[in-house]
């Protein structure tokens, strides 16, 4: 069997994380190497600059060069020999050199230029330029070849004007930090308009995003491809393929739900309505005493039966009734109707059942399964209160809505073990010894059906701590 890809197991992570990194990564990149070109065409720019300056210092200092009595001489004021001794942003030297070698004027030790510096194709003129080092500082050098002559001799002088780099190293730190701040107010303001327009073209997957969390549990039906872009739709098309599969295995377990519910319901019926044919001949005609307590077995296993596949089937019900549509309903009318079902209940099991009820009072809910959850505590007050007691019933109106309270004289449970008995088949001790044929799913469906509409159910000590009081606060 293939290895699962790692990124399979742990997910393709955030689509507008993944599109805001594959695009600013990019981009980031591509800014870098323009700053860096930004920056060596800037210098190059500077250091033309830079050495069109110098030049033009070599030309003024060249122009004082003469031949005076055969031999070469510059006349430099004072006031000029000062401006190229010390400058503002740096230190200017230079240096003038005879026909044969000698140092006319200027620093005697500046770097002589090195023979392998071409001569400038830049400028129309005999100039070089260079870099040296000169008292413990670098130095960048134009050494310009000017012609000198009188009538009785000529040739060339080399006038030398040297730099330090300090203005140069100021003017490129400046380069450098305006660059990289351009440079990365365009990264920022682009990243801003790529994260506005990720979030705008992502803008219709939010929106089928909120579409289907506001959907109910029930609704199934398509949704609307045309919500989003092309490429996403073949996968709007699956999930609607998806949801119609689901629908139809929904429908199909609600069809087994009402074939069972008819399948089992029928046959226990005609062996319970058997039994009662059996019991009524046993008692006209008699029977021996062991006939007469298997057929009251029978009869009781067969309304346990009865009772346990009712339950079953309103659990099922109770599944598949989640996301169904709320209506409003008649609280105080309702209770009335069950408690008029299951009043020929109380008559035979000589039980008192009661209804308080001062007015009516309308909640928002399903009928049926409010009419279930009712009916399954009326049942259970009834199955769990012995004869010549009493069962309560009462609806009152609070500010937030109703509350029903169904109070029994049976043996109540205990406050350990309230919680517990919410859970589907768990009986307390006192309910096994008071009702040994019970199920264990009464409460379990009703605290379902509660949750189910929003209803807060809690469970007490009757009056005069006795018995149960069923407390449901429905809205």
């Amino acid at each position: 069997m293939g290895s699962v890809p790692e990124r399979s197991r742990h997910g393709a992570g955030s689509l507008r994380g993944q599109l805001l990194r594959w695009l600013l990564l990019p981009l980031i990149v591509l800014e870098v190497f323009n700053t860096v070109s930004a920056y060596h065409n800037a210098l190059d720019a500077a250091d033309v600059a830079y050495d069109r300056s110098l030049l033009a210092s070599t030309r003024a200092l060249a122009e004082r060069v003469s031949i005076v009595g055969g031999k070469v001489v510059a006349d430099v004021p004072y006031v000029a020999l000062d401006s190229f001794e010390t400058d503002t942003l740096g230190r200017i030297y230079y240096k003038v050199t005879g026909l044969r070698g000698e140092t006319v004027s200027g620093y005697d030790d500046l770097p002589p230029v090195p023979a392998n510096v071409p001569r400038s194709e830049s400028y129309p003129a005999l100039v070089r330029f260079y870099h040296a080092d000169y008292n413990g500082q670098p130095v960048r050098i134009a050494a310009l070849l000017q012609p000198v002559y009188d009538d009785s001799m000529r040739g060339i002088a080399l006038i030398q004007v040297g730099e330090t780099l300090d203005a140069r190293r100021g003017l490129t730190n400046k380069i450098l930090l305006d660059t990289v701040l351009w440079q990365a107010g365009l990264v920022a303001a682009a990243a801003l308009l790529i994260w506005f327009a990720v979030r705008l073209v992502l803008r219709p997957l939010m929106l089928l995003k909120r579409e289907v969390e506001s959907r109910s549990v029930s609704d199934l039906s398509d949704l609307d491809a045309t919500l989003v872009h092309k490429e996403v739709r073949p996968l709007v098309a699956a999930m609607n393929a998806s949801m119609s599969r689901i629908q139809g295995l929904i429908n199909s377990q609600r069809r087994f739900i009402a074939d069972a519910s008819h399948q089992l319901r029928t046959p226990l019926t005609v062996l319970r309505t058997q039994t009662e044919m059996a019991q009524r001949e046993i008692g006209r005609h008699g029977a021996p005493p062991q006939v007469t307590t298997l057929v009251d077995s029978i009869a009781t296993t067969t309304d346990a039966a009865v009772h346990l596949a009712n339950r079953l089937l309103t659990l099922a019900r109770i599944e598949h009734s989640k996301g169904g549509l709320a209506e409003p309903v008649a609280l105080r009318a309702l209770v009335q109707e069950i408690a008029l079902e299951l009043a020929p209940n109380a008559v035979r099991a000589r039980i008192d059942l009661a209804l308080e009820a001062p007015e009516e009072i309308v909640v928002s809910g399903q009928a049926l399964l409010l009419h279930e959850m009712i009916s399954n505590l009326v049942d259970n007050a009834l199955r769990y209160t012995p004869a010549d007691g009493s069962v309560v019933l009462r609806v009152l109106t609070t500010d937030g809505g109703a509350v029903l309270e169904v109070e029994d004289g049976g043996p109540g449970i205990p406050a350990a073990e309230r919680e517990r008995v919410f859970a589907p088949f768990y009986r307390a001790p006192s309910s096994m010894a008071a009702n040994p044929g019970g199920a264990g799913l009464g409460l379990a469906i009703v605290s379902d059906i509660a949750a189910l509409h929003g209803a807060a159910i809690s469970l007490h000590d009757g009056t005069g701590g006795r018995g149960l009081l069923v407390r449901l606060e429905l809205h």
